[in-house]
């Protein structure tokens, strides 16, 4: 019973750290979004992002006359166990280019 329960614990945390790093790729897609629809270069905003969030983030920006688009998304694998599956976790936020 107690390996279940620590094979349990261990599934709840990794999802807890998932959750995280989402809430990082939110906060750090919206900070993005609005550095590049005021104009910053996207080379800065890119590094922005990354601050916000962990340093192996991929970030893509597309801006039009329009709309600026930031994606963020980051491999989130536990740290107990190295040779499990990554998780994928992305967020993109959309601001009015101004």
């Amino acid at each position: 019973m107690l390996p279940a329960l620590t094979i349990v614990l261990a599934a709840a945390l990794w999802a807890i750290q998932a959750v995280g790093v989402q809430l990082e790729c939110v906060d750090a897609a919206r900070a993005a979004a609005r550095a590049a629809a005021r104009g910053e270069s996207l080379d800065r905003v890119g590094d922005l992002a990354r601050s916000v969030t962990r340093p192996g983030a991929q970030v893509t920006v597309s801006r039009d006359r329009e709309h600026t688009t930031v994606n963020v998304s980051v491999e989130v694998r536990p740290s107990w166990g190295s040779s499990l599956p990554a998780v994928q976790v992305s967020a993109t936020a959309v601001a009015n280019t101004e």
